[in-house]
């Protein structure tokens, strides 16, 4: 063997540099390596950055003011796959801080190298950060639009597929970003985005099934989106997925897609024939399904929805089998978390919102799992259970549905909680369970719930509050209920409600007063408590519906006359005609209250419209104060009588009643006079007693021996001490006669005359053959009552006015009743001629016209109808009350408009 020769290790050329280790502490020494050209500085330099910004944020933003942005970007886009893995790690990591983000966005070539990484033949590692780049930078709505635009979507898709879940979790986690838009909802059905995204639900990691749940929420807000998941059996998935007990913390996104997809009825449609409605309902209540029929065609999806039932009823059947099988993952009854209960709930009403969709719903008897949710000890729970039954009442089938499968009495005990969410949705239900349906009104009076809905009227909760109030009136469309109701103190139950600040109860409550003073008794209790006074305030709301209720409701008051006046007072009649004048405020309800009122209050009403119809009978207490213009008050009979006598017209009043004070002060007098001789008889015998004795009494002697003068002065002075205490007997006799008065009701004016005209009416034109001949009677009666006939031109001589005058400085007052009046002409004549006339049932109107003039008008036939001649319908005719009494004029002829006229 030969001997070994050492080789020498050749030099290397003289124009190479020699190698150099740097070791650097400074980050801005990295970033200059950045720059240099060799890639294998490069890429150590990314790695050390890399290894850096991933520390905290703080490192991220001193980088990037270092400039290592620029730099990185750059090295993203490099020919060598080291450095651009390296590169996209560290900028991947970077996107974290919002500072490098607003560098990013006004780089336009950021976005486009990202998703230029996410293409296949990248590594697996690229991948990751890429799209964790993506999923940062698509927190801003201008990146999503920059993303979409590059085609990011179809990248992150392709991404779904990749067998390393930091790749699958950054990919799904930026689509979820990106379909908060809707133009990416679109975008990744059309690159086939839903099916990966379905599978990733299988995952073994929760932090992916998550994120895949939450871009399955975004994207099924697409209606076609949700087609393309029923073609996928998105929804068994999803069932088959809450019912994992080892999932239960993500059970809750899970029914939240399914709320999604339930929107649409050919979902309720697809879930109704697989059966996974009710399992989805066992599920929630914890319960075991009904075993499903066997079908006809028995599909896929039926067979996974019925084996459950299959499995869990049948115990006779295959009893051998069933043991050594185990059944499949989640097909256990596993209790669900009050969470998924809530959203299962809340997706039930979501889905109950449509008329089509409560059929179905309740086909498949959802309302029995929301009654037993209402049980459920979370308040959560019951509330969103409640409001789904509020919104499935509205299919008229499930109100008496639920009635029957006992839902109505947890519904009111859930009323008397403590958590006003609870209080608020149960009244809700309850509103619309009795609206239109007798029964549940029934119901809720059998299962006392009136008490509780009463007190419900004084809850704090606005809401709560406001749906009593609709309650209550549902029931008060019953009568017997309605009387139930007033006997337990509704009526001044609803006094506080009308109090509210809030509108919707506002409303309510003023509906739920119309619906309850519909008779005499209910409306005194009301009037009485000052009920009116709140309707009266509520129609100066800026709000239309309260407004409208409000006079509703007044409305109603007004059929009688108490109610009526007491409107009047609070100035009521007011409000309503400016409500009537607003051109924006105007409504029919409005209308009908102001014209209801008049009709309660004839007097208003022939001052403010000049017009009373042949049913506006005049009765005791009528008077005319005159035309009044729109925005003026309306004074009571009783502001007339107190004021000081004055020179305008007289208020012209109808009283045929009989005076109280005058028949109780003509017993009076004998009673007093009979005092009087009793009391005068006693002091003339009291001091004849002493004065009167003989000298041989004891005290006379006994006088005798007391000296004169002193016996004087003693004498005086019990006379004077006596008249003191009469005096103020007297004196406190007087004010207790003006307390009594003070205390005592206002007593209007009588009229005697009218009285006695009422009674020769009724004797000599009541008994007459045909309402012609009673209306000519009756003329010539008021005529010669008032002055006699006045012929055509001398009515400018007629003196009327002076007697009127004299009439009133003789009453010392304004009012004057109308049978004290000799000398009248047409506003007189008219209003005495409709006065008697609705006395004795003889129809005729009251119109004012212009310059004291009014007029009566009466319906008749023109001749006297002869056996066999044709029948003609009446006319209308006016009366002539002052030239030629009794006479009538066609009212469209000459002579009745020149009657009408001045």
């Amino acid at each position: 063997m030969g001997k070994k020769v050492k080789e020498e290790k050749k030099a290397p050329p003289d124009d190479v540099f020699d190698t150099l280790a740097v070791e650097s502490r400074q980050a801005g020494t990295v970033v200059l390596m950045l720059s240099s050209p060799e890639e294998d500085v490069q890429s150590k330099a990314c790695e050390a950055i890399y290894k850096f910004v991933d520390k905290c944020d703080e490192n991220k933003k001193q980088l990037l003011d270092l400039g290592a942005g620029e730099a990185l970007l750059k090295l993203m886009q490099s020919e060598d796959r080291i450095v651009r893995r390296n590169a996209c790690m560290a900028m991947g990591v970077m996107t974290a801080n919002p500072d490098v983000r607003k560098f990013l966005r006004k780089r336009e070539e950021s976005v486009p190298a990202f998703i230029q990484l996410l293409a296949p033949e990248e590594d697996t590692v690229v991948h990751e950060f890429s799209a964790l780049g993506l999923s940062n930078m698509a927190t801003e709505f201008s990146s999503k639009a920059t993303i979409f635009e590059g085609g990011g979507v179809e990248a992150l898709v392709k991404c779904l597929n990749s067998s390393d879940p930091d790749v699958q979790k950054n990919s799904v986690e930026a689509l979820a970003q990106l379909l908060l838009d809707y133009q990416s909802r679109a975008a990744i059905r059309d690159a086939d985005g839903l099916n990966p995204l379905l599978e990733l639900l299988k995952s073994e990691f929760a932090i992916i099934q998550k994120l895949s749940l939450l871009a399955l929420d975004r994207a099924s807000q697409d209606s076609e989106n949700r087609s393309a998941l029923r073609e996928l059996e998105a929804m068994s998935l999803l069932i088959d997925f809450v019912a994992h007990p080892e999932w239960n913390d993500l059970h809750v996104m899970a029914v939240m897609v399914l709320s999604n997809l339930l929107e649409d009825i050919e979902s309720l449609e697809l879930i109704k024939e697989t059966g996974g409605l009710k399992r989805l309902v066992a599920l929630i209540t914890d319960q075991v399904p009904p075993e499903e029929e066997p079908k006809a065609g028995t599909g896929k999806g039926e067979k996974k929805a019925g084996s459950r039932a299959a499995k869990k009823s049948a115990k006779g059947s295959k009893k051998e089998e069933s043991e050594k099988e185990e059944p499949p993952p989640g097909e256990a009854i596993i209790p669900t978390l009050p969470d998924v209960k809530m959203c299962a709930a809340k997706a039930i009403a979501r889905s109950a919102k449509s008329a089509e969709n409560r059929k179905i719903l309740h086909e498949q008897e959802a309302e029995k799992m929301l009654i037993h949710l209402l049980s459920h000890e979370s308040t959560d729970v019951q509330t969103a259970a409640a409001q789904a039954l509020g919104i499935m009442s509205e299919n008229l089938l499930s109100k008496d549905s639920i009635r029957e499968w006992e839902g109505m009495q947890p519904l009111i005990k859930l009323c008397g909680s403590d958590n006003g969410d609870v209080k608020e949705a149960a009244t809700l239900a309850l509103a619309n369970l009795t609206s239109g349906n007798s029964s549940n009104c029934q119901e809720v009076s059998t299962l006392n719930g009136v008490e509780t809905l009463i007190h419900l009227l004084a809850d704090p909760r606005d809401e709560a509050v406001a749906n009593a109030c609709c309650v209550l009136t549902n029931m008060a469309t019953e009568e017997v209920l309605r009387s139930e109701l007033q006997g337990k103190g509704v009526v001044t139950a609803l006094m506080e409600p009308l109090k509210s600040q809030n509108t919707r109860v506002q409303a309510k409550s003023s509906l739920a007063v119309a619906a309850f003073v519909c008779d005499a008794d209910s409306r005194s209790e009301f009037r009485n408590a000052g009920g009116i006074e709140n309707l009266v305030l509520l129609l100066h709301s800026g709000n239309d519906e309260v407004r409208r209720n409000a006079a509703w409701a007044l409305a109603v008051c007004a059929v009688d006359e108490p109610t009526a006046i007491e409107i009047c007072k609070l100035g009521g009649m007011d409000l309503l005609q400016e409500i009537q004048v607003s051109g924006t405020r105007k409504n029919p309800f409005a209308e009908v209250a102001l014209e209801r009122l008049l009709d309660a209050n004839l007097s208003a009403k022939y001052s403010l419209t000049g017009q009373l119809s042949s049913t506006n009978l005049i009765e005791d207490g009528f008077y005319d104060a005159g035309q009044i213009r729109p925005n003026t008050k309306f004074m009571s009979i009783e502001d007339y009588c107190k004021q000081e006598l004055n020179d305008k017209r007289p208020i012209l009043f109808i009283n045929a009643k009989a005076d109280p004070v005058a028949t109780q002060s003509a017993s009076n007098p004998e009673l007093e006079a009979k005092e009087s001789s009793k009391t005068n008889v006693s002091g003339k015998s009291s001091r004849t007693g002493r004065e009167g004795k003989g000298p041989s009494s004891p005290g006379r002697r006994r006088a005798s021996m007391i000296p004169d003068d002193d016996r004087k002065s003693k004498n005086k002075e019990k006379e004077e001490k006596q008249r003191e205490e009469e005096l103020q007997a007297q004196l406190q006799k007087e004010a207790e006669v003006l307390a009594s008065m003070e205390n005592q009701p206002f007593n209007p004016p009588t009229d005697s005359n009218l009285v006695k005209y009422i009674e020769e009416v009724t004797e000599r034109i009541l008994p007459l053959a045909t309402p012609n001949e009673q209306v000519k009677a009756l003329a010539q009666f008021v005529a010669d009552k008032m002055g006699g006939s006045i012929d055509k031109g001398q009515l400018p001589n007629f003196s009327w006015e002076l007697p009127l005058s004299q009439v009133k400085f003789e009453l010392k007052s304004n009012v004057i009743p109308i049978g004290k009046i000799k000398a009248g002409i047409h506003i007189h004549r008219a209003l005495l001629f409709k006065t008697l006339a609705d006395r004795i049932a003889l129809p005729c109107t009251l119109t004012r016209g212009e310059y004291n003039r009014a007029w009566n008008e009466v319906m008749l036939t023109e001749t006297t109808q002869q056996p066999g001649a044709p029948k003609f319908p009446p006319r209308c005719f006016i009366v002539d009350l002052i030239h030629q009494p009794g006479q009538l004029m066609r009212s469209d002829s000459p002579e009745a408009v020149n009657y009408k006229k001045l």
